[in-house]
């Protein structure tokens, strides 16, 4: 016969329950992170219109590159938040607002995984680009350690993924 818990084990398991709320502080910090990301992007935008219209010397290219590696960071923060903060803090209460993202309250862990390993490896292959179009700056050294980087990334993914297929099919 299983026992009741008794009031101190009630309190604790409250407790603990309750903790989660800690977590708030470090989602409204990436959200905070997004804004100083979005402040990088226009900065960056106005480089790229400057160095469009010939009044400085600029890279179009690798400001255009730069603009999407901060875009992909900026989604990875917001994938985070929502589902981190679904999946551990609380639902989100909107209800069915015409703007909540279909996959919303659909992923778990091992989704939020798989997307945060994919923005990952999207980023690096943003900046591996990055770092070829710039390759006479960098030393060969550099860039060998770069693709050895992109390439850790891109095997975790694989391996996540393997790992990920193999726990579904034991289910």
């Amino acid at each position: 016969m299983p026992s009741t818990p008794n009031k101190v084990e009630l309190t604790l398991e409250k407790l603990i329950f309750s903790s989660r709320w800690l977590l708030v502080p470090f989602f409204l910090g990436l959200i905070v992170s997004m804004g100083v990301l979005l402040l990088k992007f226009f900065k960056e935008m106005g480089l790229l219109i400057q160095g469009v219209l010939g009044i400085i010397e600029h890279d179009t290219v690798i400001s255009i590159l730069t603009l999407v590696d901060t875009a992909l960071i900026a989604v990875l923060l917001l994938i985070i938040v929502f589902s981190a903060y679904e999946n551990f803090v609380s639902k989100l209460s909107i209800g069915e607002h015409e703007d909540r993202p279909a996959w919303m309250g659909k992923v778990g862990f091992s989704d939020l995984k798989m997307k945060l390993i994919g923005a990952i490896v999207a980023i690096s292959a943003v900046e591996l680009l990055k770092a070829f179009l710039i390759s006479t700056a960098l030393t060969t050294e550099q860039l060998k350690w770069k693709v050895i980087i992109h390439l850790t990334f891109v095997v975790s993914g694989l391996l996540f993924a393997v790992a990920d297929w193999v726990t579904e099919k034991r289910k």
